[in-house]
């Protein structure tokens, strides 16, 4: 028995959605923590995708990728507004801040990778839907993992690098932002990006997988 085109795309939009709302949320509630309440005060430190949807990053660009059946699904929502003034030790607290979205996903990709290992616990016809739950939530999360922590502004792992280099450096650093979303769609339409996010997603699959299915 297989699950026809249109419950592979139901499977998968739950996955999605969360994964890229709760990674938003993930910086937010991580910067209230460190004492910025602009996230808070604006009520995005929520789980209700309603607050954080983009309609072409968390909608749209996922649907498309899904329809063609792309190897890599990605997006995005609207970013969590950040103040880093705010924070007790702006520099050294963004590092947790950013961090965060990513570690998100990596829980999140644990979280489906065991479902998906006891799919077979759920009445039929459940279990089918249930893996392709799943292998959608593991898919979309390391996507999201693996490509914000390319280390390249406004991405989290530019955040994060920016935060560990010296404060010269930093300085440096941040000035390549302005060209941060140009070189990173240089880097899709080269499919150099697959280049880099393929692999990090295939070794952390094959460990979560093997630790928690």
């Amino acid at each position: 028995m297989e699950i026809n085109e249109i419950q592979n795309y139901a499977a998968s939009a739950l996955p999605i959605i969360f994964a890229i709302t709760v990674h938003e949320a993930a910086h937010g509630y991580v910067a209230k923590y460190f004492g910025d309440l602009t996230a808070y005060h604006q009520n995005r430190i929520s789980l209700n995708p309603a607050r954080h949807i983009d309609p072409v990053g968390t909608i749209l660009l996922p649907a498309v990728l899904a329809i063609l059946h792309a190897p890599i699904l990605f997006g995005w929502a609207k970013p969590v507004p950040v103040n880093p003034m705010n924070l007790r030790h702006p520099k050294k607290d963004m590092l947790w801040v950013a961090a965060a979205g990513p570690f998100s996903n990596l829980i999140m990709a644990i979280f489906w990778t065991i479902l998906y290992g006891r799919s077979a616990y759920f009445p039929e016809p459940m279990p089918l839907f249930v893996q392709q739950m799943g292998i959608a939530g593991m898919s979309i999360n390391l996507s999201l993992m693996a490509l914000n922590l390319i280390p390249l502004l406004p991405l989290d792992g530019g955040r994060i690098t920016h935060s560990l280099l010296p404060d010269k450096l930093a300085y440096k650093y941040a000035q390549v932002e302005k060209y941060g979303f140009l070189i990173l769609i240089l880097l899709l339409v080269t499919h150099v990006l697959d280049l880099i996010i393929y692999p990090i997603m295939q070794f952390t699959q094959t460990l979560i997988v093997w630790l928690f299915a």
